[in-house]
């Protein structure tokens, strides 16, 4: 990294192998081990797992009318994928906070999930907290405790615990016909994220990545109040293309299912997440999305860098939205004005076609 503050300064990527949302397991081999539980079977239980949603959604209040609730439930954690310990924090917290506003809610309290070598200077795991418990308080969220324990590698991230009104609650795979699409946030952190770890990442491109990373999708969300949303789910370490075809249906056996056309001219990017591309600056979870997305996505007419763009997995990543196409504009540009600058629309939402998701 070329600047006058680095980040390297307290050793943690150094102590894991991998960081951030690229440390998921893949896809289809979560589908694999899910498809051998037993269902909940209660009807309370409005999102479960079996439609590869961003939390679960479990009705509070039974019955009739405008007041029902019900509860938003949610946990991610992860290996580091910057050095700056406070830093880390914030990006943690910010993205396991992001799965209730991808559902439509508020979070309320939110639960410390700590894992961290025994050998490791504790000072480290202070700043972390530290900044965790920032966007715990910029969310509007209360930090209720947590659980930890010692481990080779550190890692850190929330448990979290979201309230929304039951007739408002968001899925990730019922977009309507003619919806467009918009991503409030730009693509390419994971791509700088490996440029970083090779020491080739410019100082612009990690802070541009790292503002990214560390702005809540709280504002994306509350901007969406009042217009006609009919899906949203929010990009992290599947990436764009992955967390689309979960938005078409591809993962689930639904009614819904849709094709997603993409406009690739007008994807938010990193701008040097292109050049750090083109030189194969790349990650392995990258590669796990493209072969996930392979069976029913033809990337092959795009160029390189924008193809992995495309499977990039983001690390606190934006919202992508499916509204009503007269409405698009005024929501992206409300959007933007609450501070996500990058928001563009996109893409829409199509009749589903041979062709899962097609470019325009």
């Amino acid at each position: 990294m070329k600047g006058n503050e680095p980040l390297h300064s307290q050793g943690l990527l150094s102590s894991c192998t991998s960081g951030g949302c690229g440390a998921k397991i893949e896809s289809e081999g979560l589908a694999r081990l899910l498809a051998g539980l037993a269902p909940g079977g209660d009807k309370r239980l409005l999102v479960g797992y079996d439609t590869s949603d961003d939390a679960a959604v479990y009705m509070l209040d039974e019955g009739d009318g405008t007041s029902q609730r019900s509860l938003i439930f949610t946990a991610d954690f992860f290996p580091p994928m910057v050095d700056d310990a406070r830093a880390f924090g914030r990006i943690a917290a910010a993205n396991a906070l992001s799965d209730v506003w991808a559902m439509g809610g508020k979070p309320l309290v939110a639960l410390n999930l700590v894992c961290f070598p025994e050998a490791m200077d504790k000072n480290i795991l202070a700043d972390i907290l530290a900044g965790g418990a920032e966007k715990i308080a910029e969310a509007g969220a209360v930090l209720g405790g947590g659980h930890s324990i010692y481990d080779r590698e550190p890692k850190y991230g929330l448990a979290v615990t979201g309230i929304v009104e039951t007739a408002k609650v968001l899925r990730n795979n019922t977009p309507k016909i003619g919806h467009k699409l918009i991503l409030t946030k730009p693509l390419g952190v994971g791509i700088v994220m490996a440029a970083l770890r090779v020491g080739m990442a410019d100082d612009a491109a990690v802070q541009q990545a790292l503002a990214s990373m560390e702005r809540l999708n709280r504002y994306a969300c509350e901007s969406m109040a009042g217009f006609s949303v009919s899906a949203c789910t929010d990009v992290t370490g599947f990436g764009l293309a992955v967390h689309a075809l979960e938005m078409a249906g591809d993962s689930a056996d639904t009614a819904g299912q849709v094709s997603i056309i993409l406009y690739p001219d007008a994807l938010p990017v990193i701008p040097a997440a292109v050049n750090y591309a083109n030189q194969y600056l790349l990650t392995a979870a990258g590669q796990r999305n493209r072969n996930r997305a392979s069976k029913t996505v033809d990337v092959s007419p795009l160029p390189f860098a924008v193809q992995e763009l495309l499977f990039d997995p983001q690390t606190s990543g934006g919202l992508l939205i499916a509204v009503p196409g007269d409405e698009a504009e005024s929501l992206r540009a409300r959007i933007k004005a609450a501070g996500d600058e990058h928001a563009a629309i996109i893409g829409e939402i199509a009749p589903r076609a041979e062709t899962v998701i097609l470019f325009r």
